[in-house]
C-alpha cells in the first residue's frame, strides 16, 4: 500500500513538474478537438405517428377484408419512401431550390432516403421519421425542414390511401366498359353466326356437343321406352292368361248343370297354376281333362239359363287398355330410333358441317363466359368504389402530428465538448508524466532505492530563495489563469450551445 501511494505521490509530481507541458498540450487538444466539434452541423429529427383503423363490417361484406386493407397499407408503407415520392418532397421543400439537373436529383433522393424511416410500431400504428443536417443552413432551418418533411410524407400517405384508390377505381371501371362494350360487339356477331347456321342445319343446333348430349338423352329415353315397353307386354300377356281362364258367360242361380261345374272346374285349374304347378303336374292334368269333358256338355245344354260374366268383360278392358298402351310405346320407340339414326346419319355424311357447328357453338361460349365475368367484375368494383366513396374501410387519424425539433438529435455537442476537455486534460497530463519518465528522474529516494537496489543515505532538500519565491508565485498565478481561461472558453462554448438552442426553440 505505502508503494502505490508512493508512486501515485511520484505521478502526481512528475505531472506538476511538467504543468506547463501538460498545459500546452491540454490547449491545442482542446482548441482542436471544440474547432471540430463547432464544424459538425447540428441534426434535427421530426416524428410522426399516425392511426389507421382496417375493420369495417359492410366493407368485409362485399369482399374488402381487413386482410385487404392491411396489405394495402404495407404496400404503401414500403413504397413511401420510393423514388417518385421523394421527389416530390423535394420540390415542395426548401431541398429543391439548389436541384437543377437530373443528377442532383438523383443525389437528393438518395441522401433523402437515407434521413427519413417508416415503420410500423403496431398493428394500427405507423412512425413516420425524417432527419435534416444540412451544414448551408441554420439549426432553426434544418428543424422546420424535418417538419415539412413529415408533414409532406403524411400528406402522400393520406393521398395514396384515402383519395390515390378512387381514381384507380374510376380509371378501372371505364377500362372495364371499353372491353364490355367490345365483348358485346363479338358476343353480338357470334350469336347472329349461329342463328343462321342453326337455320340452314337444324338438325345440328347446338354444335358436336349439344349434339352428343342430345344422343345421350335420347338413347337414354329409348332404354327407358323400352323397358316400359317390356313391361306393359308382360302385362298384357298376363291379362290375355287371365282373359284365357274366364269363361264369356256364367250359369244361372241354382242351376247344378254342366256350366256351374264348369266355371267351378276353372277356377281350380287357374288356383293351381296360381300356385306355381306347371301342365305336367297330375292335378292340373286331371283339371284340364274335366275341363274339356264340362265344355262339351255345357256346349251340348246350349245357353240356357246362363248370363253373362262381369269378371270377363273387365278383364276385356284392361287388355284392350294395355294393347293400347303397348302401341303407343312401340311407336315412341321407332320415333326415337329414327331420330337417333338421322343425327347418326347426319353427322356422318357431313363431319364438316358438324365440326363447323361445334366451332361456332365453342366460340359463342367463350365471348358469352368473358362477356359475363367482365359484366360481374364491373359491378363488383363499382360497389366497392361506392362503399370506398360513401363509407370508407381506412380511418386515417393523425396521433402526433410532426414534431417541432428544438434539440439537435446529433451530434450531442455538449457531451463532445466534455469529452475534449476531459481528453485534452489527460493528454496534457500523460505527456507530462511520460516525459518525466523518459527524462531518468526520480520524484522520491524510494523510487531511486528500488531502482538502483542500493541504499540511499540521505536527500539534499531543494530551497529557494525571496527572489526565487517570489518567481515561482508569479508563474503559478499564470498557470492558474491560463488554466481558468482554458475553463472559462470551455464555459463559453456550452452557454453558446444552450443558447443556440434556446434560438431554436
Amino acid at each position: 500500500m505505502n508503494e502505490i501511494v508512493e508512486d501515485l505521490r511520484a505521478a502526481l509530481w512528475s505531472v506538476w513538474n511538467r504543468r506547463w507541458l501538460a498545459l500546452a498540450v491540454t490547449w491545442a487538444l482542446c482548441v482542436l478537438g471544440w474547432l471540430a466539434v463547432a464544424l459538425f452541423p447540428n441534426s434535427y429529427e421530426s416524428r410522426a405517428r399516425i392511426f389507421v383503423q382496417l375493420d369495417d363490417v359492410l366493407a368485409q361484406q362485399i369482399g374488402i377484408g381487413a386482410g385487404d386493407r392491411k396489405r394495402d397499407i404495407e404496400r404503401v408503407t414500403q413504397t413511401l419512401t420510393s423514388a417518385i415520392n421523394l421527389e416530390k418532397v423535394i420540390r415542395s421543400t426548401v431541398i429543391g431550390q439548389d436541384i437543377t439537373s437530373d443528377r442532383d436529383m438523383e443525389a437528393a433522393v438518395e441522401k433523402l432516403a437515407e434521413n427519413i424511416k417508416v415503420k410500423s410500431t403496431q398493428d394500427n400504428l405507423f412512425e413516420i421519421t425524417a432527419t435534416s443536417g444540412r451544414g448551408d443552413l441554420s439549426d432553426a432551418a434544418n428543424a422546420q425542414l424535418a417538419q415539412n418533411i413529415v408533414q409532406k410524407l403524411i400528406d402522400i400517405f393520406r393521398e395514396d390511401n384515402l383519395g390515390g384508390t378512387k381514381g384507380e377505381m374510376r380509371e378501372t371501371i371505364a377500362f372495364l366498359d371499353a372491353q364490355l362494350a367490345a365483348r358485346q360487339k363479338d358476343l353480338e356477331a357470334a350469336e347472329q353466326r349461329r342463328l343462321t347456321f342453326e337455320a340452314q342445319h337444324p338438325e345440328l343446333i347446338g354444335g358436336a356437343a349439344a349434339i352428343q348430349a342430345r344422343l345421350s338423352a335420347t338413347r337414354d329415353e329409348l332404354r327407358g321406352v323400352e323397358a316400359d315397353l317390356a313391361a306393359a307386354q308382360s302385362s298384357l300377356a298376363a291379362i290375355e292368361g287371365q282373359l284365357a281362364a274366364t269363361p264369356r258367360v256364367i250359369a244361372g242361380a241354382g242351376d247344378g248343370g254342366a256350366r256351374g261345374a264348369l266355371a267351378q272346374v276353372q277356377s281350380n285349374l287357374v288356383s293351381l297354376k296360381a300356385r306355381g304347378l306347371t301342365d305336367n303336374h297330375p292335378d292340373v292334368i286331371a283339371a284340364t281333362k274335366q275341363v274339356e269333358g264340362l265344355k262339351r256338355q255345357a256346349e251340348a245344354e246350349g245357353d240356357r239359363g246362363a248370363s253373362n260374366n262381369p269378371a270377363y268383360a273387365s278383364l276385356a278392358a284392361m287388355r284392350v287398355e294395355r294393347q293400347a298402351n303397348v302401341q303407343a310405346l312401340r311407336a315412341r320407340s321407332a320415333a326415337l330410333n329414327a331420330e337417333i339414326m338421322s343425327v347418326t346419319a347426319s353427322q356422318a355424311m357431313e363431319p364438316g358441317v358438324a365440326a363447323e357447328a361445334q366451332r361456332i357453338s365453342r366460340d359463342y361460349d367463350v365471348l358469352r363466359g368473358q362477356y359475363e365475368k367482365l359484366l360481374q367484375d364491373r359491378e363488383e368494383l363499382r360497389l366497392r368504389g361506392q362503399v370506398e366513396t360513401e363509407r370508407s374501410a381506412v380511418k386515417f387519424e393523425v396521433i402526433d402530428p410532426p414534431t417541432s425539433p428544438r434539440v439537435p438529435a446529433a451530434p450531442n455537442r455538449p457531451l463532445l465538448l466534455i469529452g475534449v476537455l476531459l481528453l485534452g486534460a489527460g493528454a496534457g497530463c500523460g505527456a507530462g508524466f511520460g516525459l518525466t519518465q523518459l527524462r531518468g528522474s526520480f520524484a522520491t529516494s524510494a523510487q531511486l532505492e528500488r531502482a538502483l537496489d542500493l541504499p540511499v543515505i540521505g536527500a539534499v532538500s531543494h530551497t529557494s530563495t525571496d527572489a526565487t519565491r517570489a518567481v515561482e508565485v508569479k508563474k503559478l498565478k499564470i498557470f492558474i489563469v491560463a488554466a481558468a481561461a482554458l475553463v472559462g472558453l470551455f464555459l463559453i462554448l456550452m452557454a453558446a450551445e444552450f443558447v443556440q438552442r434556446g434560438l431554436v426553440g
